[in-house]
C-alpha cells in the first residue's frame, strides 16, 4: 500500500470498519487520524493504536491527504462547509454518504479537492465488504489508486463512470445483505418447522451461503450454470428451483430491487 495519511470525519461503525481493515493490512495507525463528536468510538480506535484522535473535525482534516466523510447525509453538507477552510486543492476527499452527489460535495468543499462518492455495505465491518466507487472526472489516477486502496482494505471495489449507477450498486450490493439475511431468516425457520434445531439450522444455513457466494466469487461460471449443476433431473433441489420459479422469485427480486434503487434516488433529490 503506497504512503499517505487518513483523516476520518465521523468514527461511527463504517469508519471503523474501514480504519481496522486499513491497520490490519500494515497501514501504521499513526497515520490515520478520526474525529467524533462522543468519546467512546475514538476510545475503540485507541485500542487499534491511533493517536491522531479528536473532536475536532479541522484538526484531523487538515494536514492528511485522503478526507474520508463517514457522517449522516442529513449532517454532510455542514460538515463540507465547516472543512472547506482547510480542503485543499490536492485532497481527495471520500464520501460514504448515501444519495449525496459528488457535485455537491465538490461545492461544499468550496469547488477544490478531488472527490469521490463510495458506497459501501455493512459485511465491511468484517473485511467481507463489497463497495462501488464514483470520482469526478477531474480526479486523477494517483488519488483514484489511493480511494481503492482505502476501500480495498476491507472488501472488493468496483468503480463505475456514470455517478447515477451507484443506485444499482446500491441495489445489487449496499442493501442487498438485508435481501439475503431476510431469506436466511425465512430458510432457519422453516428448518426449525420441520424439526432442525436453531444452532444446526443457522450453522448450516450460514455456511452453505457463504460457500455458494466463494464458488460465484471465485470460479469462472456464472450463476445460472452454478444453479443447474446443483440441480440433478427430476431431483430434490430441482424441485425446489420450480418452486421458486413458480412464485416468481426472477419478478420478486427485479421488483425489490427496482424499489430500493427508486428509493436511493429519491435521497440523491432530498440532499441536492
Amino acid at each position: 500500500m503506497s504512503e499517505f495519511t487518513t483523516a476520518f470525519i465521523g468514527a461511527g461503525n463504517m469508519s471503523r470498519s474501514i480504519i481496522g481493515g486499513l491497520v490490519a493490512s500494515g497501514v501504521d495507525p499513526r497515520s490515520v487520524s478520526a474525529s467524533n463528536p462522543s468519546k467512546g468510538p475514538l476510545e475503540e480506535l485507541e485500542a487499534l493504536g491511533l493517536t491522531q484522535l479528536g473532536h475536532s473535525n479541522v484538526d484531523v482534516a487538515w494536514s492528511a491527504d485522503v478526507v474520508v466523510l463517514g457522517v449522516k447525509p442529513k449532517l454532510i453538507q455542514a460538515v463540507c462547509e465547516e472543512l472547506s477552510p482547510v480542503i485543499r486543492d490536492d485532497h481527495l476527499v471520500v464520501s460514504v454518504a448515501a444519495g449525496v452527489t459528488a457535485d455537491n460535495l465538490y461545492r461544499w468543499l468550496g469547488s477544490k479537492s478531488d472527490v469521490v462518492r463510495c458506497m459501501p455495505n455493512t459485511p465491511s465491518q468484517i473485511g467481507a465488504g463489497a463497495s462501488g466507487l464514483f470520482a469526478l472526472a477531474s480526479v486523477g489516477e494517483a488519488n483514484r489508486q489511493r480511494a481503492e486502496e482505502v476501500m480495498s482494505a476491507v472488501g472488493v471495489v468496483r468503480w463505475v463512470d456514470d455517478e447515477s449507477l451507484l443506485h444499482a450498486v446500491t441495489a445489487v450490493a449496499g442493501s442487498a445483505p438485508a435481501y439475503f439475511f431476510q431469506f436466511m431468516e425465512a430458510m432457519i425457520a422453516e428448518a426449525g418447522r420441520m424439526g432442525l434445531d436453531e444452532e444446526s439450522a443457522r450453522t448450516l444455513c450460514a455456511q452453505t451461503c457463504i460457500g455458494a457466494g466463494r464458488m460465484l466469487a471465485e470460479g469462472d461460471l456464472d450463476a445460472a450454470e452454478l444453479r443447474r449443476r446443483v440441480c440433478s433431473p427430476n431431483g430434490a433441489t430441482e424441485r425446489a428451483v420450480e418452486a421458486f420459479s413458480a412464485g416468481g422469485l426472477d419478478k420478486l427480486v427485479s421488483q425489490a430491487m427496482e424499489a430500493c434503487a427508486a428509493r436511493s434516488e429519491e435521497l440523491g433529490q432530498e440532499f441536492s
